[in-house]
C-alpha cells in the first residue's frame, strides 16, 4: 500500500487545533503522510510542520505589512515541498488571506484544494465567495448558516458541525480549580481570555488592567487570567495596578472559564468554547485605527462576536473598537455580577448558540469527506 502525501495548513491556535483532531483521525482512515504548515498541536499529532504558524498568525489590514516578508518565505516553502511531494489533495483551515493565495499556486500544479473550517465571508467580504469557488474542490463549512451561502453561490459544501461540539469540557470543579489556585469559592471569580496574539495583546492589556482596577473598587472578584498556547506568560503578568491580584493559568483554559462567574474574551473561537462551558461573558476586541477604518466597510453584520453571529441576535455584549473602554468594560461586568436575571437571559441565549452548533463527530465527518475524496482521486486502490 503506497504512502499518500497530504499537505496540511492551519495559520493561527484554533486552526492548529482543529488540523491536528482531523491529522489523528485521517491516519485512523489511511495510510497518509501529512506535511505543511502549523503548531504545536498538530507536531504533537504526527504532522511533519515545515512552517510554524507563529511566523505568520497577524490580524488586521495594516499589521500584515510588517509580516509580508515571513508571509512570502513561508508560501514559497510550502508551495515549493508540494512540488516536491506531489499531495493530490491540500486541506486548508481558515486563515482565508493566507490559503487564498497558496490554493491558487497550489491549483496551478495540479494539486486539488479542500477548505476545513471555511472563513466566514457571509458576514464581511462576502463577494470572496467566488474566489473559494474557483480554487476548491470541496469546502467544509461549521456553521450550519454557511451552507446555504456557499452552496448559492456554487461552492460544493457540507455543513460539518463545529469541531468543539463534544470536546470542551472542565476536568475539575469550581470548588477543586478554587483550591488549587489559592482562589476563594465564595467569592466572584473572573476569567479574562485577552487573546494570543503579541498584536492582540497590546490593544487589550491596558484597558483590561484598568477595567479590573474599576471592578474591583466595586465588589471583592478575584481575576484569572488564562493564557494562550504561546502567549508570553510575562507580558500578561506585567503592569497591573497596585492591589489587583491575578493568577496567570497556562493549560487551564476550560477549567478557568468553568470556574468564572464572568469572563472577559476577546472575539472569536474562545467565545464559543465558553459558550459551551455555559459561561456569562462580555466580549471585547480592537486593532489599530487604520486597520479599523479600513475594514469597516468590508463588514456585512452589525456583530462581531461569534456567539452572536451564530445566535443571529444579541446574545452578548460585545465592546468593539471604540465602545473597548474600561468603564464599559466595567460596567458590563459589573452587571452581570449583580444581576442574577441579566446572567439567566445571557445563558438562555447561550442554550440556543449551543442548538445551532449541531452534533458531536464534526472532526469525524470531516475526515470522512476528505478520505472519500482521496480515495476516489486514486480509484479505490487504497
Amino acid at each position: 500500500m503506497t504512502t499518500i502525501p497530504l499537505l496540511l495548513s492551519a495559520g493561527e491556535s484554533s486552526g492548529d487545533m482543529y488540523a491536528a483532531q482531523l491529522a489523528t483521525a485521517l491516519k485512523q482512515r489511511l495510510d497518509v503522510a501529512i506535511f505543511g504548515m502549523g503548531g504545536p498541536r498538530m507536531r504533537a499529532a504526527g504532522v511533519e510542520v515545515l512552517t510554524d504558524y507563529s511566523e505568520v498568525s497577524v490580524v488586521g489590514i495594516t499589521e500584515i505589512l510588517s509580516h509580508l516578508p515571513s508571509l512570502v518565505r513561508a508560501m514559497r516553502h510550502l508551495v515549493a515541498e508540494a512540488e516536491r511531494r506531489k499531495p493530490p489533495f491540500a486541506v486548508l483551515t481558515d486563515f482565508p488571506g493566507f490559503h487564498l493565495r497558496l490554493a491558487r499556486k497550489l491549483r496551478r500544479q495540479g494539486v486539488r484544494n479542500i477548505y476545513f473550517v471555511c472563513p466566514q465571508f457571509w458576514a464581511w467580504r462576502p463577494w470572496r465567495v467566488r474566489v473559494v469557488r474557483r480554487r476548491f474542490e470541496q469546502a467544509l463549512c461549521i456553521f450550519a448558516l454557511e451552507e446555504k451561502f456557499y452552496g448559492d453561490a456554487g461552492v460544493p459544501v457540507k455543513f460539518i458541525g463545529h469541531p468543539l461540539v463534544g470536546n470542551v469540557h472542565a476536568s475539575q470543579s469550581r470548588d477543586t480549580f478554587c483550591r488549587e489556585h489559592g482562589l476563594d469559592a465564595t467569592k466572584p471569580v473572573v476569567t479574562l481570555l485577552p487573546g494570543s496574539r503579541h498584536a492582540e495583546l497590546a490593544q487589550h492589556l491596558p484597558v483590561l488592567r484598568e477595567a479590573c482596577r474599576l471592578i474591583q473598587r466595586e465588589l471583592p472578584v478575584q481575576f484569572v487570567i488564562a493564557a494562550a498556547p504561546g502567549t508570553s506568560v510575562t507580558e500578561l503578568r506585567e503592569g497591573w495596578p497596585l492591589g489587583i491580584a491575578t493568577r496567570v493559568l497556562e493549560n487551564q483554559t476550560y477549567n478557568a472559564l468553568a470556574a468564572a462567574d464572568v469572563a472577559i474574551i476577546s472575539s472569536g473561537t474562545a467565545t464559543v468554547e465558553a459558550a459551551l462551558l455555559d459561561v456569562p461573558m462580555v466580549v471585547i476586541y480592537r486593532v489599530t485605527p487604520l486597520t479599523a477604518l479600513l475594514a469597516k466597510p468590508l463588514l456585512r453584520t452589525p456583530y462581531l462576536s461569534m456567539v452572536n453571529l451564530i445566535a443571529e441576535r444579541r446574545v452578548v455584549p460585545e465592546l468593539i473598537q471604540r465602545d473597548f473602554l474600561p468603564e464599559r468594560v466595567a460596567s458590563e461586568v459589573l452587571e452581570l455580577l449583580r444581576d442574577a436575571h441579566a446572567r439567566d437571559q445571557l445563558r438562555t441565549g447561550l442554550a440556543d448558540v449551543r442548538k445551532r452548533l449541531g452534533p458531536p463527530g464534526a472532526v469525524e465527518r470531516a475526515a470522512d469527506a476528505i478520505a472519500a475524496l482521496l480515495r476516489a482521486s486514486s480509484g479505490n486502490a487504497l
